[in-house]
């Protein structure tokens, strides 16, 4: 606990303090030799040898993850209440209509609110759409007015106006450039999004706020992080969606970026609504494999971070060889629906590599089930996307969102939704 404590304090009031703390290993000779647990093989030894076998396995290894990694959602009914807060039906200069929709969650007399923006192409019929959080507030993703601007705390950021942990009228529309929703609507895509911090705000206060605060029963050790409470958070924004004419429930590709590229892979794992998942630049507790113990690893996660995993996930600080599972398979739980893994060259942090060879280590998985898996066994040139079920890339640059990457989320989810048919 000590330990946590000092090395949070100097990742919120000392960055260099902190980067010194922790010296990464950006060094492939250092990565240590290791060998992936495989996926297709019980806890008890025993090979998956049928789809009714993987079913099994499937239970098994997700509980794994559940027990010692992101932390078991509590059991109890959640409340539901949705009013639509304000409607454009011109928006994008005229492209798509624009609803911002009050969600209400209760239990326990007590209450979570959320906003959700979401913006469909105004053509004819059900249209597919991308679900995926923001990390300011709806209205950073555009500069459109009409939005609101978030009331809830924030995580400060001068760059966008935001300081005080309050957002402000100067953040509107400046987290616009990872959002091209006029491009989305163009290729006959929404956008469904709501800001991370109202599921559960991202700072360690022992789980009182968000929606941990609905749930009063006791914590334990496998008890359930903010990792999984905004991954749940998604799962919740489906039971909206599906109850709107306009989208095509069966086309919702669920997508993140950083950390909410984690959440985003364990909504995927977690809820089989969602068709599609994508990853961008997910690194140590998303899609990069821990045991190679490149850039960030697990005690840098835990130590900086305390709140995003269970208890349990901390025994392995320092101890990735004892882990029973790795990242590769948590990606296997999404067989067989289509998986896209993005990253970017200076993201050394995130491990480009170590999320490839996960690509590469989940694809059996994908072939057991009859699905093409992943094509590739080297990593690929810069902007050279390697296309199966599962798809990767690497792209210049560093920790970000770009154009580049939402054009091949795109193409990936065209391939799938509109010309092929497995």
């Amino acid at each position: 606990m000590k330990t946590t404590i000092i090395f949070s304090f100097l990742l919120f009031f000392s960055p260099v303090l902190f980067a010194q703390a922790f010296v990464a290993n950006y060094d492939e000779s250092k990565v240590p030799e290791y060998k992936l647990p495989d996926p297709l093989m019980f806890n008890d030894g025993k090979p998956v040898k049928t789809a009714k076998d993987w079913l099994k396995r499937r239970i098994e290894l997700y509980s794994i993850f559940e027990k010692e990694m992101y932390g078991k959602v509590p059991v109890g009914k959640v409340t539901s209440t949705f009013s639509e807060v304000s409607l454009d039906e011109n928006a994008c200069n005229g492209l798509a209509v624009r609803r911002e929709i009050r969600w209400t969650l209760g239990r326990n007399s007590r209450n979570v609110i959320l906003n959700l923006l979401i913006y469909l192409p105004k053509s004819e019929g059900r249209k597919p759409l991308f679900l995926g959080y923001n990390f300011s507030g709806n209205h950073t993703i555009s500069a459109e007015k009409g939005i609101q601007i978030a009331t809830s705390w924030v995580r400060n950021n001068p760059d966008f106006g935001i300081t005080n942990n309050l957002s402000r009228e100067a953040a509107r529309g400046s987290d616009a450039a990872s959002w091209p929703v006029n491009e989305i609507i163009k290729r006959g895509y929404g956008v469904c999004t709501l800001y991370y911090g109202d599921v559960d705000p991202d700072f360690d206060d022992g789980f009182q706020n968000g929606v941990h605060a609905l749930f009063n029963s006791q914590r334990d050790s496998s008890s359930w992080g903010s990792v999984a409470a905004w991954a749940w958070g998604l799962s919740r924004v489906m039971d909206c969606l599906e109850k709107m004419k306009e989208v095509d429930s069966k086309k919702v590709v669920v997508f993140g970026h950083s950390r909410l590229g984690k959440a985003a892979l364990w909504a995927g794992a977690s809820d089989p609504r969602f068709a599609m998942v994508i990853s961008n630049e997910s690194g140590s507790g998303g899609a990069a494999l821990s045991l190679r113990k490149f850039g960030e690893t697990i005690t840098r996660t835990n130590s900086a971070f305390p709140h995003w995993f269970c208890g349990n996930f901390k025994k392995f600080n320092n101890r990735e060889e004892t882990l029973p599972f790795d990242q590769h398979e948590l990606l296997s739980l999404i067989a067989p629906r289509p998986l896209y893994v993005s990253t970017a060259e200076e993201d050394r942090w995130g491990d480009p590599k170590g999320s490839f060879l996960a690509c590469v280590s989940a694809s059996p998985v994908y072939q057991f089930l009859g699905k093409e898996g992943f094509p590739g066994t080297t990593m690929p040139p810069l902007e050279t996307p390697v296309v199966g079920t599962i798809g990767y890339h690497i792209r210049p640059g560093k920790h970000d969102i770009k154009p580049y990457d939402w054009q091949c989320f795109m193409n990936f989810a065209d391939n799938y939704f509109n010309t092929r048919k497995d």
